[in-house]
């Protein structure tokens, strides 16, 4: 993600004070995992920034409408991400950590007392993304045997991955080697 930097100045210069933020991200995407996402819109952010003494508090809101591939069939698919931004830019490096802490809670404002909000909006984007992305709720995928799509209708392997299934089913079953079992009749 492009670098979203943003100078303290006077607006923020005394514990306590606030200061309002937000504008558009001309993005073109991001990565997560093996998914690539593309954001044809961009990123709107509205954060608001606050002195919180030891350093500077961004929290707000980011949206994007974000298209990716659908998991299951590989068709185009899209949803609208709108997320909690939460960033913490300290002053200075602290000498010890709370024993909840750990150094991805925080960064630290540059020496040219400027702090990039681009990590937190990024943040917040990729923890609302969907671990699985699907086209649609009900999105069937693809067949296994012939690679058919099978939102766009059957391709007639459906029936036949059922017997196949029952059969190994049927075969894995700890009584199967009782169906050959032939007992005399009394």
């Amino acid at each position: 993600m492009q670098p979203l930097p943003f100078a303290i100045d006077d607006r923020l210069a005394a514990a306590g004070d606030t200061c309002p933020v937000a504008g558009h991200l001309d993005e073109a995407g991001y990565e997560l995992g093996d998914h690539e996402f593309s954001l044809p819109d961009g990123i709107d952010y509205d954060l608001v920034l606050t002195n919180a003494g030891e350093g500077i508090l961004a929290t707000g809101l980011v949206r994007a409408h974000v298209v990716g591939t659908c998991d299951r069939c590989l068709e185009s698919a899209e949803f609208d991400v709108a997320a909690e931004v939460d960033g913490y830019y300290l002053f200075e490096e602290p000498e010890r950590l709370a024993e909840d802490e750990d150094e991805a809670d925080y960064e630290l404002v540059a020496p040219d007392n400027t702090i990039d909000l681009s990590a937190a909006l990024l943040s917040a984007l990729v923890m609302e993304t969907p671990f699985v992305v699907l086209c649609r709720e009900d999105c069937a995928g693809l067949c296994p045997v012939c690679g058919a799509n099978l939102n766009e209708g059957d391709c007639g392997h459906a029936a036949q991955l059922a017997e196949q299934r029952e059969a190994e089913r049927r075969a894995s079953s700890p009584f199967s080697a009782l169906a050959d079992l032939n007992l005399p009749d009394e």
